[in-house]
């Protein structure tokens, strides 16, 4: 099973169907995504099942159907364990960006991390999870696929929000603040907390 996210609502992608489902079922090889993601952007579904009985191959006819742009980004911790948030649009994030040209996803989430939060020294520990949100640029719709990584940093240096980006502050966030945070967060975010 995926979840997608399209304006904090969400799209499941999966092999199996329950007895009873409280949404509406589409089967991917017939679906038109253009129709369904208007009716998330419209408001007028709030949760739908895109069915196919093939697990193996099942995102991998999602993503041909719909335009993709990579994205990777990271959680970063620090040497006290305190986790880098963003505020950006009203909203606490994680840093993250689009894949550039002849880059590595690796490469795109380190450089988009120090692009928007001004922290340096990072390494990457490992993957944590690939999350997927639709969106809406000049009239067309876009599925954006992040990758994210755990992240270690010794930089003590001065943070330095990205303001371009519409990142209004970056803040280390102590672990047991983090929950409060991610309420005022994106559901694909919360994900990324999950145990």
């Amino acid at each position: 099973m995926y979840k997608i996210f399209i304006k904090d609502k969400l799209l499941v992608l999966t092999n199996q169907l329950e007895q009873e489902t409280d949404c509406q079922v589409y089967l991917l090889e017939t679906v038109n995504l253009k129709q369904l993601f208007t009716k998330y952007f419209d408001e007028t579904i709030d949760k739908a099942i895109l069915y196919h009985p093939n697990k193996k191959i099942l995102l991998e006819k999602f993503l041909k159907k719909v335009d993709v742009e990579r994205a990777g980004g990271g959680r970063v911790y620090n040497d006290k364990g305190e986790i880098l948030f963003i505020f950006r649009n009203g909203r606490w994030d994680l840093p993250k960006g689009g894949v550039e040209k002849n880059e590595k996803i690796e490469q795109t989430a380190m450089r988009e991390v120090e692009e928007e939060t001004g922290c340096k020294k990072l390494t990457i520990k490992d993957k944590i999870a690939v999350t997927y949100h639709v969106f809406k640029r000049n009239g067309r719709f876009k599925l954006k696929e992040t990758h994210w990584f755990n992240m270690k940093s010794t930089y003590t240096g001065k943070l330095a929000a990205q303001l371009e980006e519409n990142i209004e502050k970056v803040e280390w966030i102590q672990p047991n603040e983090v929950t409060e945070k991610l309420k005022n967060s994106f559901d694909n975010i919360r994900l990324l907390f999950e145990k």
